[in-house]
């Protein structure tokens, strides 16, 4: 393993502790992140390689692990350092839910479910399940389908909504290929399952669209 001999003010973790880590490029985060390089590659270009590789932090951080430690100078050891980072950071985002905290605004909403949902390769469609002071009692990934779509059950949203005696549920799913905006069918099964529910006494609030870095609202658009 080796380092590189960077003059001072170039040195990510110097840079980072005079000026904060919103200083820094993706590269020289995750410099600090990975600590050293590997033979013949500094850890500093070893960055560069692996954003450029990976097309972004995005791409190394959800990359799996077959296609992560492919890459030379990676292995099992720094893919199991990522996933922890990646398991951390999205635990910091629920904490606040998992206390009991009711979602006081629609960006509450939005920042929990991009970090649930805004990494998957495939599509997931989920829902959060509300009490009637809107804290959340569960939040629950239902169907998981291919990059095209997912099948959806209205009767076993029912099932799941019933069982943990909800007031209220928000519905979302993402959208692969990065773009939020939402199709024909979104809006359709969001009638469906606002029908559905509001059979046994149970609010759709939303129906939320995860893209990259984009949320729409279906409540929002006045589509349901």
């Amino acid at each position: 393993m080796t380092t590189h001999p960077w003059p001072a003010d170039e040195r990510p973790r110097e840079r980072l502790l005079a000026h904060g880590p919103d200083s820094l490029s993706d590269a020289e985060l995750l410099a600090i992140f990975l600590r050293t390089g590997t033979a013949g590659m500094p850890v500093m270009e070893l960055a560069r390689h692996l954003i450029d590789t990976f097309g972004g932090l995005r791409g190394l951080m959800t990359a799996s692990r077959r296609q992560f430690c492919d890459v030379k100078g990676l292995g099992t050891a720094k893919y199991a350092q990522v996933q922890a980072a990646m398991e951390m950071a999205q635990r910091v985002m629920d904490e606040p839910l998992r206390q009991g905290d009711p979602l006081r605004s629609p960006t509450d909403t939005r920042r929990f479910l991009c970090s649930r949902l805004g990494t998957y390769p495939h599509e997931v469609f989920a829902g959060l399940f509300l009490d009637n002071r809107h804290r959340v009692i569960q939040y629950s990934e239902l169907f998981r389908g291919t990059i095209d779509g997912a099948a959806v059950y209205p009767r076993e949203v029912v099932r799941q909504a019933l069982e943990y005696n909800a007031a209220a549920v928000i519905f979302a799913h993402n959208h692969p290929s990065g773009v939020a905006e939402p199709s024909q069918a979104d809006i359709a099964l969001t009638g469906r399952l606002k029908e559905a529910l509001g059979l046994v006494d149970i609010r759709v609030l939303d129906h939320m669209v995860i893209g990259h870095g984009e949320v729409i609202s279906l409540a929002e658009r006045g589509l349901m």
